[in-house]
């Protein structure tokens, strides 16, 4: 569109804005907990921040025989709190699987079941739910002197009553004993559990949620007693922890801390191997060979061992336990806890390999070596990766990993990748809750979204052609839905946790690091809020406003749209008006105006007009002055005019050849659809075949957050507009991203469910030929 204005009348025209209500703009002081002694509005820790903490020394015993776990702790509950407490309360979460609960779903059923997609591995999964009861069995709860403590079992938490308030500054000893029958983690989906072969008879134990740990008792919702239904994970108290696993004498073990017995436990070949490891940081070594492992699947024990596990300023303890492990180990570069390497090892079966020999070990180091520049230095001594039936699961130090190659040695694409992240996800976990303590039975993103945001940076930094497990497309389906939640949800009300507090945060978070704030800005932000709440407990609130405080931006309206909202991106480049400045001068533009009503296109009915006689043709008296008159004649109305204008402008003292500029003044209409407040930006093409491009902070919105304009002022003649041409915001309609409207291309397949293409099998594994028919008589 063409419109030929003034350039102050243009200026006005257009870059005013009626404005409608700006509630996205809004503070977030109504949503947000008041600042308090404990919690600064800087989102820092305050004088009064306080936290308590509890001690274990724990002695357990794995059966092998039986598949239980029979054990005893002594807990020492410290109270940091300025409250006096009557009970303390304790999580039981292997309690979820008691055939008493009535809140366990098996298998859960978020949206419905569809019966026609029912299959054999489904019912299998029901039918184990049906007949196994791993209700954690108290044995005996004591005070320090051996007497009986009341208490209450409440589905998966336990009330002990003191026998005395617990008073700010004081401690509690108490002993309990307990025993429970370990999962078939394949058929039931636990977290936890062990995994038979069938084809040697011996068992992979990786174990976790295998002790009553105490509940968490805050300055923000005192007591969190929230019951475990399966997908709200946990809320934890620091702690010390001293651990006696005892386990078939021919089994290796891997826990949470470090290990205080190796001379008992592990060969000298063994210890000497471990040595070597310490010192190596370009490739892992074996300290449990290939063929050990082998030779020990196939042997049976004479007899048991305990392994003595220490672990210092943790939330949690897991452990894995087998005669068919491998381990390997390597030093992670450039890092030291008391004075030694950080160690990154794995343990992993014959039936890991070749995929875990090449990369368990090396993503370990990796996220560590990432993870530690983004946040802060790894403060423990070792790191491990281990593989068995738990898809990925992520406890201090120790995480469980599934990704296997197929029985013939060869792996898909996506199974390789799937091995590396899941390995950086849940080793990255260490940051995020481990360490970076936040409540993730109440906000599951605060843990996943923001290791899932970091992981992305670690992959990043793997190879230069990653392939994401989430990529976009699933993230703008999943940005489309119509029952979406906002990621503040509870996490027992979130259907669809995956997008919602693992992609949506990360998605949201690289936003804000490479639209809105900028690398340096926000990585700086970031790690001050990682170092602020090393081994405390933060909330969302701590977060944001640390994310503000250290920024120096206002991020309220960003918080309100991808966390407590359930808007979209959808921005539309709804039309381009086209002005270009008047320069008054009639001598100049009353030709300008004649040439260009005479280059205006003849409609097809008066080209046919056209050759039809007319009347004033045949009466030429019918004609009169204005049949001769040239619309390009200058008037001396209209010199004096000019010559007016020229005089207002001097004694505005306004340059009178600014009227004679060339340059174009683009009115660039965009809209809002989506309704989340975004950056805007945008790629120009101009006519003579450059390029620019242009970014709009989200205060564009600030006036009006449906609607609003941008003018460009350039000497260049613009061709198209571009929104998000880098596609990084997760933009919901591209068909309205462009100025004029193009053609998208889709792909559009006929498809069946099949396994992934494996490559690696076709080239290197070639079909055996068909037997040969045999010749008939």
């Amino acid at each position: 569109m063409r419109r030929l204005l003034p350039l102050l009348l243009a200026l006005t025209a257009f870059a005013a804005e009626t404005g409608t209500p700006v509630q996205k703009f809004q503070q977030l002081d109504s949503l947000l907990p008041s600042p308090s002694p404990q919690r600064l509005a800087t989102g820092a820790t305050g004088a009064g921040y306080w936290q308590n903490r509890a001690d274990y020394d724990i002695r357990a015993e794995l059966d092998d025989e039986k598949r239980t776990i029979t054990a005893e702790a002594t807990v020492t509950y410290h109270n940091a709190s300025p409250d006096t407490l009557d009970y303390l309360w304790v999580q039981l979460d292997q309690n979820y699987f008691s055939k008493r609960a009535d809140s366990r779903t098996a298998p859960n059923t978020k949206r419905g079941v569809d019966l026609k997609k029912f299959s054999y591995t489904a019912l299998d999964r029901l039918l184990a739910y049906e007949t196994y009861d791993g209700e954690l069995k108290i044995t005996k709860l004591t005070d320090a002197d051996g007497r009986g403590l009341p208490h209450a079992i409440v589905k998966t938490m336990l009330r002990l009553d003191l026998p005395k308030p617990l008073k700010p500054g004081a401690d509690f000893v108490f002993k309990i004993s307990w025993s429970y029958p370990i999962n078939d983690a394949k058929r039931i989906m636990a977290r936890t559990g062990y995994e038979y072969f069938k084809e040697d008879g011996n068992c992979i134990y990786t174990i976790a949620q295998w002790f009553p740990r105490m509940a968490a008792y805050t300055d923000y919702a005192g007591w969190i007693n929230k019951q475990f239904l399966g997908t709200g994970e946990f809320t934890l108290e620091f702690g010390d922890y001293k651990v006696a696993l005892t386990v078939p004498d021919d089994h290796i073990v891997a826990a949470t801390g470090s290990l205080h017995n190796p001379e008992q436990v592990l060969t000298q070949v063994q210890r000497e191997r471990l040595a070597l490891a310490q010192q190596e940081t370009k490739k892992p070594l074996f300290v449990v060979t290939p063929e050990e492992a082998k030779a020990a699947e196939k042997g049976r024990p004479k007899g048991k061992k305990t392994w003595l596990f220490q672990a210092e300023k943790v939330r949690d303890f897991a452990f894995a336990s087998s005669r068919k492990f491998v381990w390997d180990a390597m030093a992670v570069a450039g890092t030291k806890v008391n004075g030694k390497p950080v160690m990154a090892m794995s343990l992993y079966p014959k039936e890991g390999m070749p995929l875990w020999d090449k990369y368990s070990t090396h993503a370990v180091a990796h996220t560590i070596e990432v993870y530690s520049r983004y946040t802060f230095d790894y403060p423990y001594p070792v790191a491990w990766s281990v593989n068995g039936a738990i898809g990925g699961m992520e406890y201090p130090m120790i995480c469980f990993n599934g990704p296997r190659p197929e029985k013939d040695g060869t792996y898909p694409e996506r199974t390789k990748y799937a091995l590396i992240s899941v390995v950086i996800h849940e080793v990255g976990h260490n940051y995020f809750p481990m360490i970076v303590n936040s409540d993730e039975r109440q906000w599951t993103w605060m843990d996943e979204g923001l290791n899932s945001f970091v992981e992305s940076l670690a992959q990043a930094e793997w190879e230069a052609n990653w392939k994401p497990r989430r990529d976009n497309r699933v993230m703008i389906e999943y940005m489309r839905t119509k029952e979406r939640v906002p990621v503040m949800t509870n996490s027992e009300s979130i259907a669809d946790l995956g997008p919602n507090a693992y992609g949506q945060p990360t998605v949201a978070l690289n936003i804000l690091r490479e639209n809105i704030l900028g690398r340096e800005a926000f990585d700086h932000a970031f790690k001050t809020y990682a170092k602020r709440w090393m081994f405390k407990r933060p909330t969302p609130a701590d977060f944001f406003r640390t994310m503000e405080d250290a920024s120096g931006v206002d991020l309220d309206w960003f918080w309100r749209g991808w966390f407590y909202g359930v808007d979209h991106v959808d921005v539309s480049i709804d039309e381009v008006l086209w002005l270009q400045l008047d320069t008054r001068d009639p001598a100049t533009e009353k030709p300008k105006a004649k040439a260009e009503k005479e280059a205006l296109p003849k409609t097809l009915t008066k080209e046919r007009n056209a050759a039809l006689p007319k009347r004033v043709d045949r009466f030429p008296d019918l004609k009169d002055f204005y049949d001769g008159y040239d619309e390009a004649t200058v008037l001396p109305s209209d010199k004096k005019k000019y010559e007016a204008l020229l005089k207002e402008l001097e004694e505005a003292k306004i340059d009178p050849k600014l009227l004679q500029t060339k340059h174009n003044i683009y009115v660039l209409e965009i809209s809002n659809v989506g309704g989340i407040v975004t950056p805007v930006p945008l790629k120009l093409e101009y006519t003579d075949g450059s390029t620019e491009e242009l970014l709009l902070p989200a205060e564009f919105w600030r006036f009006n957050t449906e609607k609003a304009s941008k003018i460009h002022v350039t000497t260049k003649e613009l061709r198209a507009v571009t929104f998000d041409p880098r596609q990084e915001l997760m933009d919901t309609d591209v068909e309205n991203n462009f100025w004029p409207r193009r053609l998208v291309k889709t792909k559009l397949q006929l498809f069946k469910d099949e396994k992934p293409a494996n490559p690696m099998r076709e080239l290197t594994k070639p079909e055996p030929e068909a037997p040969k028919a045999k010749a008939k008589k």
